[in-house]
């Protein structure tokens, strides 16, 4: 099955065509393949060097990128999902449970967006419905309750916009999950592990510790849609991306962020063991740091960092 190479890759994409026909004519030993994976090595390093906001956004969505589950899969143990609000209904798009990392009991919980097809369509692209943030709140509860942190893994567009998550309370419940969040009185990470958007995003992020890898985006909205309605235009999101400071990069200049986590040369996409396994020693060394502290200075730096959001700029 052909590798699923963004626009920016072609020339990537030349070389490692290149290797793949003199495998297929002349076998692993033929003359000038080690030539040539080394020249394929220095692209995609030159590729990843300098990467633009529109480029890392195409990045942060590669289907091949590891979402919650594969994050579930590889670095908790003993998990046990626990599904619904106890309101309406469960809402497949914001999965969450109880389980351990590297011994240390925790609540997890995050957007899952699918892999294939029908699994997209199950986790609804990773758009959650309210029952979906209203089950975020019911796990902040219960892990304040039983003195358990909390890591939330965000990964999506944005909070799903129909009428039916409207008329449930879409808002309100984005509203409580981010007052839970701020109040909650044990450690809490969140990990941006792909694209952070707007409200259905910031959910499940007023967090002590927001790390980003290295190649995400998070955002008030997606760069199509502030395109849309600054020029009327969706084609112009590359543009938007420029304007809006969604990257890494830029988000932790600002503040906004704490910790970039570094990902493997190409993109977590291309190696998601090794992405996986730096965001989960990233994970306990935050979470040691967080957990060193009172939740009264817990609470208050919590609190401070999200209040100077905006109000200085270096």
């Amino acid at each position: 099955m052909a590798k699923p190479y963004l626009d920016f890759e072609r020339p990537l994409a030349e070389i490692e065509a290149k290797i793949a026909d003199l495998i297929v004519s002349e076998g692993e030993a033929a003359p000038g393949l080690e030539d040539l994976r080394a020249k394929s090595q220095e692209q995609l390093k030159k590729l990843y060097k300098n990467l633009g906001p529109w480029e890392k956004t195409r990045v942060a969505r590669h289907e091949n990128r590891p979402h919650y589950s594969a994050y579930i899969k590889s670095l908790v143990t003993d998990y046990t999902p626990l599904a619904g609000d106890r309101k309406y209904g469960d809402d497949n798009a914001l999965l969450g449970g109880l389980g351990k990392i590297r011994g240390q009991s925790v609540v997890v919980m995050g957007h899952e967006k699918g892999h294939d097809t029908d699994t997209r369509l199950h986790h609804n692209f990773g758009m959650a419905n309210p029952e979906g943030y209203r089950k975020s709140v019911r796990l902040m509860d219960m892990a304040e309750r039983f003195s358990i942190p909390v890591i939330s893994f965000v990964d999506t567009a944005g909070a799903y916009p129909g009428r039916g998550a409207e008329e449930r309370g879409q808002a309100e419940a984005i509203a409580r999950s981010i007052d839970r969040g701020l109040s909650l009185r044990v450690p809490f990470l969140s990990i941006i592990t792909g694209e952070g958007g707007s409200g259905g995003a910031v959910a499940i992020a007023t967090a002590d510790r927001v790390m980003m890898l290295e190649h995400s985006i998070y955002s008030v909205i997606s760069p199509e849609g502030c395109a849309s309605i600054l020029w009327r235009d969706g084609k112009k999101a590359e543009d938007a991306a420029k304007a809006m400071k969604i990257t890494a990069q830029d988000l932790k200049r600002l503040g906004i962020i704490d910790t970039i986590i570094k990902e493997p040369v190409g993109g977590a996409h291309r190696m998601p063991d090794t992405a996986i396994k730096t965001v989960g020693a990233a994970i306990m060394r935050e979470l040691k740091e967080v957990s060193d502290l009172s939740s009264k200075e817990r609470l208050q730096q919590r609190r401070e960092k999200f209040l100077n959001i905006g109000r200085s700029l270096n």
